[in-house]
């Protein structure tokens, strides 16, 4: 929105005129150091293989390494958002004048393609910074309906991916964890316009959420950990290569031995998969 080479309003009008800050505009981001992405890609590990570890469990195994405060791992597991899946104060928590709901899954098991979907956020990292990766999965199926990735927690990447799920189908179920993501009214209205039943993870609880937890440690041990993504455009084109594998070729024993692909077209009256809009990075 700023022309930086109007030679008829200077920039700092634009900038008044807009409502920003004029100092702003000069302002360069300090880059993360060398010991930050390191202490990070270590807790992206250890939470990948144990998420049930929190903050003390993750400082304890990192402490003889990098002699690091647990107060820094706090700091760090929050930059990531990421939280010990156990009942404790360091649970994803939601804005406290969102809304909540409650978990409609217990005892429920997802018996056909859309009958449950389930969306969460995860941290991809980088060589020199990181990114943040959400999905929506059909639960019954494995499939990958959508996904985005974002430099940031910004709340559009999440409305990307929900609006790119729903152009293909529409659950019954749609399950997710109480962070201010999923208690959004951004989001909740998307839901609640398709007239679709929102249910929520019972707070600390890892069973609630446990096919999307396996896919992001299937995402992380068979594509990110195998890779040293040099820039966003390079993991975003890796992970789409990925995910493309991992719903069309990759067969998966719980299914089987079928494709989450074939799994998801069971039951849609051999309708055709429909292909969701390409997701960016924001």
């Amino acid at each position: 929105m700023l022309e930086k080479d109007n030679p008829e309003m200077p920039l700092k009008t634009q900038a008044e005129l807009l409502g920003i800050s004029y100092a702003s505009l000069f302002y360069e981001p300090v880059p993360p150091s060398a010991r930050e992405l390191a202490i990070k890609r270590r807790i992206d590990e250890i939470y990948t293989a144990c998420p049930f570890y929190g903050s003390r469990k993750i400082t304890v195994q990192l402490r003889p390494e990098f002699g690091v405060s647990r107060p820094t791992v706090q700091a760090y597991m929050r930059e990531m958002g990421i939280f010990a899946l156990v009942p404790g104060p360091h649970t994803s928590k939601p804005a406290p004048q969102h809304q909540i709901y409650p978990y409609l899954l217990r005892n429920v098991t997802a018996a056909y393609p859309n009958h449950v979907w389930g969306i969460d956020i995860t941290y991809i990292r980088l060589q020199h910074g990181w990114l943040y990766l959400t999905a929506v999965l059909d639960w019954y199926s494995r499939y990958v309906l959508s996904w985005a990735l974002s430099q940031t927690l910004e709340m559009d990447f999440v409305l990307t991916a929900v609006d790119n799920a729903l152009f293909q189908a529409k659950p019954e179920i749609w399950n997710s964890d109480q962070g201010s993501h999923f208690t959004s009214p951004k989001y909740l209205e998307r839901l609640q316009r398709e007239e679709i039943k929102i249910s929520m993870d019972g707070r600390g609880r890892a069973v609630d959420n446990i096919f999307t937890e396996r896919l992001w440690r299937t995402i992380k041990y068979e594509e990110v950990y195998l890779h040293e993504y040099a820039s966003p455009k390079e993991a975003y084109r890796q992970l789409a290569n990925y995910i493309r594998f991992y719903n069309f070729d990759r067969p998966h024993q719980a299914l089987d031995y079928q494709t989450p692909a074939q799994r998801f077209a069971e039951g849609r009256c051999s309708a055709p998969l429909q292909i969701a809009p390409q997701p960016v990075i924001y």
